[in-house]
């Protein structure tokens, strides 16, 4: 049995997927899951009980969680350090291996041109400090010889089927899809680069089922090379024939809609993102699996004929 645990969202969908290469016995776990394979077993309940945890586990080979909370860093503080406690808490009962999907947020902001595995963990948001928290929790338990585990890393993500998860769906692809401008937070001339959720899914299965791949720290599949905000806005105006025109949002007009918009309010601190290169280095998965990220342009193609057919 492979379970996951935050099952629904862009990246659980997409490994479930990509699970079905490796095992027939998929439990999907979420307060409303649904099948994406016809087999999958369901269990409904809510991740933030240990007795659901604990029952989700019990029985798995291989635990990923997938699980995201809302974009508020109070939330983040509150739920994220519990549920890692109780996941490790549960697979180490269970002796079953975990797969943590996280994100980029815990590396130092000053050293975001080329983010590796081994870039230095010094968050400079409220968030990233949660992050590098209980990523460093998971670890300390694998340090120990008490868990095996690993952590899959990917940079902010996009893809097609996804609905209101991807900052760049919203603000590019659907704006430019309408006619209208489209949307960048902080200078458009920045390199900025995106996991596609195809690349991640596949990637974050992989993994899982690979014994050597274990008690360490992967960068999924990315693209090399990204494009700048304004080649990515083009290069989707041009896969839609649309006309290429774009807002560039600096930090204090996010602060202001921040006043009105908690999403807003919860992106002023992570704006450093988009005032610097931000290149997403996956080499290391690259060479040892000898796996190639879809390119950018491949990736807009194929978001463009999932979700934005020609009018």
């Amino acid at each position: 049995m492979q379970t996951i645990l935050g099952a629904g969202g862009p990246i659980g969908t997409e490994l479930a997927k990509a699970l079905t290469v490796y095992t027939g016995n998929i439990r999907l776990v979420s307060r409303n899951p649904k099948r994406v394979n016809p087999e999958d077993e369901l269990l409904a309940g809510d991740l933030l009980d240990y007795a659901v945890v604990d029952e989700a586990v019990k029985g798995s080979e291989v635990v990923y969680l997938t699980i995201g909370f809302p974009y508020d860093h109070k939330v983040w503080e509150r739920n994220w350090p519990k549920l890692i406690s109780d996941v490790i808490k549960a697979c180490k009962e269970h002796d079953c291996k975990l797969v943590f999907f996280d994100n980029a947020y815990m590396y130092d902001k000053d050293k975001l041109d080329c983010i590796t595995e081994s870039t230095p963990v010094n968050p400079s948001s409220k968030k990233g400090q949660v992050r590098a928290r209980i990523a460093e929790m998971i670890m300390q338990e694998v340090w120990t010889g008490k868990l095996t585990a690993l952590i899959a890393r990917s940079a902010d993500f996009y893809g097609p089927g996804i609905e209101n998860n991807s900052l760049l769906i919203e603000t590019v692809f659907k704006p430019i899809y309408k006619g209208k401008k489209a949307i960048w937070l902080g200078s458009a001339r920045y390199k900025h680069s995106f996991t596609y959720t195809p690349d991640a899914g596949k990637a974050t299965a992989l993994l899982g089922n690979t014994e050597d791949a274990f008690n360490q720290v992967w960068h999924l599949p990315t693209a090399p090379n990204p494009f700048t905000g304004k080649q990515w806005i083009n290069e989707i105006a041009r896969q839609m024939n649309r006309k290429p025109g774009y807002w560039s949002i600096p930090k204090w007009i996010v602060r202001f809609m921040g006043l009105f918009m908690p999403i807003m309010r919860e992106t002023v601190e992570m704006m450093y993102q988009y005032n610097r290169d931000y290149v997403f280095d996956s080499s290391k998965f690259r060479e040892r699996f000898d796996w190639q990220a879809t390119s950018c342009k491949q990736a807009i193609r194929e978001i463009i004929k999932a979700d934005f057919p020609s009018k």
